[in-house]
């Protein structure tokens, strides 16, 4: 018997390895206005918490007034559209879990804080017909960690809390998953590593897409 009916992930750093579009976009927006650029390495501890404080994270303190902001916004999210799927990919072994969870009855959702409709346009592309719901970045909506987006999802899923696990690579979506009163599996394949999720408080941790399934269902 599975230990879980509903798995909902997060997107950059769990289902995607996103982090080079993402890089490349802001590094482009960093030398068209002059300002130093950054590795991967740093993108990765640059998001998390949406592409606004993405935005935020990589301008230079100067140029951080709420103007130049939305300017700049503009300009990294024009950028990253035209190129976010150049280096984009699922992750090894990805697209043969979530098949494996779905033959096994599993439903799967999930809770980004990536824009709404970049958010569903991204994971169709990728993963076509295979989540149940897809909810991103909606305005008026609390962001994660804040537990709003999950508990929608949650509500529009029919999700039972007690059936319900929620998977992610951060602190943000360890956080994201207790707020939502929901266990947190934290994706050590991901952006930020064992040692961040370990600190978080992940209640479990799963090294590879495969052994989250297997934490899924037992």
């Amino acid at each position: 018997m599975r230990k879980y009916d509903f798995v909902l992930f997060d997107l950059d750093g769990t289902l995607l390895n996103t982090i080079d579009d993402l890089a490349d976009a802001g590094n482009w927006v960093c030398r068209q206005n002059g300002w130093p650029e950054f590795t991967v390495e740093q993108f990765k501890h640059m998001v998390g918490n949406g592409i606004p404080k993405l935005v935020e994270r990589f301008s230079p303190e100067d140029q951080r007034t709420p103007e130049r902001l939305k300017a700049t916004l503009a300009q990294f999210a024009a950028r990253y559209d035209a190129h976010k799927e150049d280096k984009t990919c699922p992750y090894p072994g990805m697209e043969a879990t979530l098949r494996r969870l779905l033959d096994a009855g599993v439903q799967c959702g999930v809770v980004s804080n990536k824009q709404d409709d970049l958010a569903r346009a991204i994971v169709e592309h990728h993963f076509p017909g295979v989540f149940a719901r897809v909810r991103g970045a909606v305005a008026g909506c609390p962001v994660k960690p804040a537990p709003d987006g999950v508990q929608a999802l949650m509500a529009a899923m029919g999700a039972d809390p007690a059936r319900t696990l929620y998977v992610g690579d951060s602190n943000v979506d360890i956080y994201t998953a207790h707020n939502a009163k929901l266990p947190g599996c934290g994706a050590v394949w991901g952006f930020r590593g064992r040692d961040e999720l370990l600190a978080a408080g992940a209640d479990v941790l799963a090294d590879t897409p495969e052994d989250l399934a297997n934490v899924v269902l037992g």
